[in-house]
């Protein structure tokens, strides 16, 4: 288990920007986890990326990786309206004016539980501007032969109930260098438009639009960044998202249970052009729709001493 520190020039240690690093295996797996935001940084089988990850000398760009607490996504302008007054969250995506992917992705988490296929990852997200609620929260991350399954957990351990919702922010990779001559398949039927600033405007259905991947389709040259909603699923409750190759030899699956009802796809093209512009198609999780707390699609209250709990995966194609 690599502990994240390198020797300094002094011969004090020097921190790894995103903080300590936890390998975890099984077979010819291997994940890695940060300290910062639980996140995940990297997952290979074998010396196949399944992630479009960072490396361990940087910080995560683009949320990438990163676990999404209490809310994914946007809240337009900051705010929301709770019990009877307003609430004002810091705009941390100032270009747009709005507050996104929540608390908790730059905050250290405490690594517990930690096994070689397995570790789990607590934190405990305390009243800040704009949130008067204290959440108990934990991630726990497990390999095995059906690939890389994440469980989120969030308990309200306030005196009064709160919103909430999650998500998370991995980019799935088949090793190419850009994801244009790719192909992939997104279940869902539905959709949500948005506004410049990233706020949803309503619901359409898929059909007929660019947005229509229902089977396997190339990617080419979309410019995608919306929540997809009315996931199809198997017998298993499970939807899945999957990405292949161009020969459809090898690819990588990301699944989620019936607690996560939407699915962002991002294709990346408003991320830095030499950075990881198209380098991976970000799937993201998400167990509301964007700007819920406003909208309350998909929100969930939880009451006093109340526990969420939902899982997604990653599942190498084809499997192990």
């Amino acid at each position: 288990m690599n502990l994240g520190n390198l020797p300094g020039g002094t011969g004090a240690p020097r921190a790894l920007p995103s903080g300590r690093q936890y390998e975890i295996r099984s077979g010819d797996q291997l994940a890695v986890l940060t300290e910062v935001g639980g996140g995940l940084r990297d997952y290979r089988l074998g010396g196949r990326p399944l992630v479009d990850g960072f490396r361990e000398d940087e910080m995560s760009t683009g949320a990438r990786g990163q676990t999404l607490i209490p809310w994914p996504n946007r809240i337009g302008g900051g705010s929301y309206q709770w019990d009877g007054g307003t609430l004002q969250l810091d705009l941390s995506e100032p270009d747009k004016g709005g507050a996104i992917h929540g608390l908790t992705r730059w905050r250290n988490w405490q690594a517990v539980d930690a096994a070689a296929d397995r570790i789990s990852f607590t934190c405990t997200l305390h009243a800040c501007q704009g949130w008067p609620w204290v959440l108990d929260c934990r991630l726990d991350y497990r390999l095995d032969d059906g690939g890389l399954t994440v469980v989120t957990t969030a308990t309200n351990r306030s005196g009064t109930p709160c919103p909430y919702g999650t998500g998370a922010h991995p980019y799935l990779s088949t090793g190419g260098q850009v994801i244009d001559a790719d192909l992939a398949q997104v279940p869902g039927s539905t959709y949500l438009p948005v506004d410049e600033a990233g706020t949803p405007t309503g619901r359409e259905p898929v059909e007929g639009t660019e947005y229509d991947l229902r089977s396997l389709r190339e990617l080419g040259s979309r410019q995608i960044d919306v929540a997809y909603t009315d996931l199809a699923r198997g017998p298993d409750g499970l939807a899945r998202v999957r990405m292949l190759r161009p020969d459809r030899s090898a690819g990588v699956e990301l699944w989620v249970d019936e607690g996560y009802g939407y699915l962002e796809i991002f294709t990346g093209d408003t991320l830095p052009e030499h950075g990881h512009r198209r380098t991976g198609l970000g799937v993201e999780p998400m167990t509301c729709a964007p700007d819920a707390f406003n909208s309350g699609e998909g929100l969930v209250i939880l009451e006093p001493g109340q526990s969420h709990r939902a899982s997604w995966g990653i599942s190498p194609y084809p499997a192990v």
